[in-house]
């Protein structure tokens, strides 16, 4: 594979392996991963306390009482860019520009957090979305997490609808619809490796097709 200059931001349905084959495609392209990464980046650069980023993480928070309330404890200066917006539009905003700073120092595997909105408009960005069958995540979840699986499938449902609740409210595009990704696949259907590899196939190819058009 010639030398590899692309942005990979992966989407995932819980229990799909997403981080998983995040992992093996920065290990295979060795350029680094950031998945909870960004919320340590994100807190250092805006001064917000990284528990307040974990604590919203991929989670919509739509309740301005809330917000409200805990801004008192988020802000240590008044200065701060963010300061007049309610919490969790600054724990966005800030991750956001994270996002790009992470971006702007060359190729990376990002995990989930809006990264393919934040990074639409570089030309060097792939996003991907990877899903599998319910039942396929609910025997992975069971396992990983030594749960039941009715537990499993709870778990599942549950996060997916923060996911999915987080990513509508911030972006123009749907979480999991194939138009608001440039690459959709199954790892039920691939499995964990075969994904990644497939990942890996694409961006070669997206890679060549680019080069014939300059």
């Amino acid at each position: 594979m010639k030398e590899m200059n692309t942005i990979i931001t992966i989407g995932r349905q819980f229990g799909s392996g997403g981080r998983e084959i995040a992992d093996i495609i920065a290990k295979k392209l060795d350029i680094p991963l950031y998945d909870k990464e960004m919320l340590a980046i994100a807190a250092k650069d805006s001064g917000i306390c990284q528990e307040l980023f974990e604590s919203h993480d991929e989670k919509p928070t739509n309740s301005f009482l809330y917000s409200l309330v805990m801004d008192t404890y988020s802000m240590g200066y008044s200065s701060n860019t963010y300061t007049d917006m309610p919490l969790n539009h600054k724990v966005f905003l800030a991750q956001f520009d994270a996002i790009k700073k992470i971006a702007n120092q060359g190729p990376c595997v990002l995990v989930g957090r809006c990264a393919d909105y934040a990074l639409e408009s570089y030309a060097n960005c792939l996003s991907v979305f990877i899903h599998a069958d319910l039942d396929s995540r609910v025997r992975r979840i069971a396992r990983i997490y030594d749960l039941t699986d009715g537990k499993a499938k709870d778990t599942i449902l549950k996060s997916d609808k923060k996911r999915a609740t987080y990513y509508n409210y911030y972006t123009n595009k749907k979480w999991g619809a194939a138009e608001s990704y440039e690459l959709c696949l199954d790892s039920s259907k691939l499995g964990i490796q075969g994904t990644a590899d497939a990942i890996i196939s694409y961006i070669d190819i997206r890679s060549r097709i680019k080069d014939r058009k300059i």
